[in-house]
């Protein structure tokens, strides 16, 4: 068992009062991986004066000396990925296969991004005035705080942490308290990779009790959350009362269009893998699928078949292909949805019961058709391993169902017709699009992010990772040597 601690000032704190956490496999709740005791504002407070501390230090220290640093967590991580990938099996839920499959994106995206440490620099711009000289640099926000949740808890926190620190600030990492110990281990990497004390620090603590203390001091001068759109819309609103740079990337309901013409086989697997891959718990899972209604009951019956030949069980047997829901409070959520639908009148085809002989939070692969557009199934996150089946007469109408969402993150088609894609790839109200192969997927030198509800500030990853985490500084310098007559704004 291990033992959840905090890191402030380059030091590991162990609490020893106040509110008890335990962790405990979700395959098997018999195993306890973790337990310990939830920072309190004591902590955040600590936590945020060694960020403000270090902060002069770091910023000043050369941008490619910061990516250094950067670039040798991504080695430790890379090399202890198979350590890494059964602590987050084990604690997360996720299939071996999935959990290792996340600690290399996250290598990706450490390794990319300390690259970008040796590309941060502004542009020159002519001025209209002559001996003039104008540039541009980018500067660090100062303290940032950044939020994660449980569901990839390597991953996201590396594609936050890496551009933070190139760009020369100090952060306060927040991981879900459900997935503290893979938080722990990232933090240690990049301890072992050189970190100055109190450049990254720690705090594995509930919303209720610190997420006050780091959203609104005055030190902390960002945040970037991943998580429900709820939260993200309270902690922008905050961010927007302090006047301070805000990040969110929040829910999605992600449509897959199916047309006549689409090879159905590639679209079935496409499907079954983007519905149910790490359980459906993914903001950019598949949870919705509008298929043209002359393809619709063969393409049912062959999701149907993929489906049911789903290995279910604990995620360290290497034959599973399915693991468990994170917790006992999301598979409650899930059978409520389940039960939604059917009183909403969607057929339910498959699924939607706890499958026998298994101890975990363990929920079959769910698939409901004949779902209208406005059903709570069709237009609210579930988090689970369900899918909704809408049909669509044409492929209009596929388009503006697959549009009826309040949500936009990613969406997919599938056909041959060329007129069809590009169509669709201008007219889709999502952040990314994927033509022939399922919504999710992303790679660490491309943008990823949504529009509508799914998203608000820049994007993370990729080339425009730095955006958030940096301001931009217009220089002038006039080198003419004396007063000029004319005037300019």
């Amino acid at each position: 068992m291990i033992e959840i601690r905090n890191y402030i000032r380059g030091e590991w704190v162990s609490i020893r009062q106040g509110r008890e956490l335990e962790v405990r496999n979700p395959a098997d709740q018999d195993e306890v991986v973790g337990k310990g005791f939830l920072a309190s504002t004591r902590e955040a407070e600590a936590a945020i004066a060694a960020a403000s501390e270090a902060l002069p230090g770091w910023s000043r220290m050369p941008a490619p000396k910061r990516g250094d640093i950067v670039e040798r967590a991504a080695d430790l991580l890379r090399a202890e990925q198979d350590q890494m990938g059964r602590l987050l099996t084990r604690e997360e839920g996720k299939t071996l296969a999935e959990a290792k499959g996340e600690i290399y994106r996250a290598y990706n995206v450490l390794n990319y991004t300390a690259g970008q440490s040796r590309r941060m620099g502004g542009i020159t711009i002519p001025s209209e005035l002559p001996k003039n000289f104008a540039y541009t640099l980018r500067q660090p926000l100062g303290v940032i705080a950044l939020i994660t949740p449980w569901n990839f808890p390597v991953c996201i926190p590396a594609w936050k942490i890496a551009p933070a620190l190139v760009a020369g600030n100090t952060v306060i990492f927040k991981p879900s308290s459900t997935t503290p110990l893979t938080a722990a281990k990232l933090v240690d990497i990049f301890e072992r990779a050189g970190l100055p004390p109190g450049v990254l620090n720690l705090l594995v603590g509930s919303s209720s009790d610190i997420g006050d203390v780091i959203t609104r001091d005055r030190r902390v001068r960002g945040i970037s959350f991943t998580g429900s759109s709820e939260n993200g819309t309270q902690i922008y609103t905050t961010c927007a009362s302090r006047g301070i740079k805000a990040q969110c990337e929040m829910g999605g309901k992600n449509p897959v269009v199916v047309l006549d013409d689409a090879d159905l086989d590639l679209a079935a697997e496409g499907i079954v893998s983007g519905a149910f891959g790490s359980t459906g718990q993914r903001c950019t899972a598949t949870s919705r699928a509008v298929l043209h209604e002359k393809i619709a009951d063969k393409l049912i019956s062959e999701i149907i078949a993929r489906a049911s030949k789903l290995k279910i069980g604990n995620g360290l047997d290497p034959d599973v292909q399915m693991g468990p829901v994170v917790s006992a409070q999301q598979r409650d959520t899930v059978e409520q949805y389940i039960a939604v639908g059917q009183r909403e009148g969607a057929k339910l085809v498959i699924g939607g019961k706890r499958p026998s002989g298994l101890p975990g939070f363990f929920i079959e692969p769910t698939i409901f058709d004949n779902v209208k557009p406005d059903y709570r199934i069709a237009s609210e996150e579930i988090f689970g391993p369900v899918l909704s089946v809408t049909r669509a007469r044409d492929y209009e109408e596929a388009l503006e169902f697959a549009n009826s969402s309040v949500y936009g993150l990613t969406s997919s088609i599938y056909t041959n017709d060329a007129g069809r894609i590009f169509d669709f790839c201008e007219r889709i109200e999502t952040g990314m699009v994927h033509v022939n192969s399922p919504t999710v997927g992303g790679e660490a030198q491309i943008p990823f992010g949504g529009m509508k509800s799914s998203g608000v500030g820049e994007r993370e990853q990729g080339p425009t990772a730095l955006d958030f985490y940096t301001d931009v500084k217009v220089i002038y310098i006039d080198h003419t040597g004396a007063a000029r007559t004319s005037k300019f704004y």
